[in-house]
């Protein structure tokens, strides 16, 4: 600890120097770490499905529809021990920026497919006994102040009443939570039922897709592919895969999540490594005849080499937590556009491969000039002092 002054000084020689590179360091980190809450907002769903779950939708696109006739024969083949309908419909509350997901399904079906939904048993009543009745998850309850017992209406651009109407109101029976930190808070669920018997008739016994459950994981491919032989060559042909695939098929939308995030990164710790590689390396030609006068008095070289990289590292290390923590309180205070991205927050693997970037960064940006200065001979440095 004797030496950490002699390392702090050298960092004050040139404040704004240092003070620059420091920012510089603060917001690539920040930058990490936004991204990284990001990437799981988009990837959210993927790594949140069950292996044991598959996803049949029609086999041209997600908004091509399948006829609701198609649940007991899935449900009947073997290795399938449940199945739910779901349809998209796109409702959208006051305001058309007042967007969440919005799904009629089959309550006590859907309840038993996904157990990380958590609704109180009291409420779970409700909604089976509510013809009406939906739930809704934390985040939008809490970002719209709804409360038990409110009527919501909500207006769908896809799904229209036989009037013509595109108005369509329920009662908020239940408020449910996520079993998982990474669970998506934000959907609105309501009954089928009611929402196939108020569309109009010719658009009744359509969904959008089955979720089903099989009795095998490792046998989940074979499966897949059973249930698409089942509607060959019909008017409705599926495509079925693994829950996560289907989950990624929305992420993707917006592009390869995972490439982007790594060439904006890799852009900018390349630029951070030249530039805090730099700041060290000017410092240490700058005080020369310093670490000369160290060698003179008996500062061994390894010394000399850990005064330069313990500057390095103290760098990275205060720009980096700074950077890290920034983003972290960010996302503690939830999402700043909960409709396009409901889950917000800084996993703890991201988290930890930020720390790791960190020491990299200490390391790789003082090794060289470390290595330079251990090796200074003391007549050649003190030649430098004036």
């Amino acid at each position: 600890m004797k030496y950490l002054y002699l390392v702090w000084c050298g960092l004050k020689r040139k404040k704004l120097r240092t003070l620059l590179t420091l920012f510089s360091i603060v917001v690539a980190f920040f930058l990490f770490g936004l991204l990284g809450a990001i990437r799981q907002a988009l990837a959210g769903g993927v790594s949140m499905a069950g292996a044991d779950r598959l996803v049949a939708r029609h086999k041209v696109s997600i908004i091509q529809m399948l006829p609701i006739s198609y649940e007991p024969r899935i449900a009947a083949l073997p290795g399938v021990t449940a199945v739910v309908a779901q349809t998209w419909f796109g409702g959208v509350y006051q305001d058309p920026k007042n967007f969440f997901p919005s799904i009629p399904v089959e309550p006590a079906e859907f309840l038993a497919m996904f157990p990380d939904f958590v609704l109180p048993a009291a409420q779970r009543q409700a909604w089976l006994a509510t013809r009406t009745g939906a739930i809704v998850g934390r985040t939008t309850a809490e970002r719209f102040g709804w409360k038990l017992g409110d009527r919501i209406p909500l207006r769908s651009p896809i799904w229209r009443h036989e009037d013509g109407s595109d108005a369509w109101e329920f009662d908020l029976v239940g408020i449910y939570d996520g079993a998982k930190k990474g669970t998506d808070t934000s959907q609105f669920f309501f009954r089928y039922d009611y929402f196939d018997e108020g569309r109009a008739p010719d658009r009744r016994g359509e969904v959008s897709w089955f979720t089903l459950r099989v009795n095998n994981p490792a046998l989940a491919d074979q499966l897949a592919a059973t249930v698409d032989r089942e509607f060959a060559n019909s008017p409705y042909e599926t495509k079925t895969e693994p829950e996560g695939a289907f989950a990624q098929g929305f992420a993707q939308q917006v592009g390869d999540v995972g490439a982007i995030m790594t060439g904006i990164l890799s852009a900018v710790f390349f630029t951070i490594l030249l530039v805090v590689g730099n700041t060290i390396a000017q410092g240490v030609r700058e005080r020369t005849a310093e670490l000369g006068v160290l060698k003179a008095l008996g500062v061994s070289n390894g010394r000399v080499l850990g005064l330069v990289l313990g500057e390095s590292c103290l760098l990275a290390a205060l720009g980096g937590g700074a950077g890290l923590g920034g983003a972290w309180l960010v996302t503690l205070g939830g999402s700043p556009v909960p409709s396009l991205l409901p889950i917000f927050y800084l996993p703890t693997a991201d988290l930890l491969a930020g720390l790791a970037l960190i020491a990299a960064l200490g390391l790789l940006t003082g090794l060289l000039p470390a290595l330079q200065a251990g090796r200074l001979g003391v007549a050649e440095a003190l030649r430098h002092h004036t």
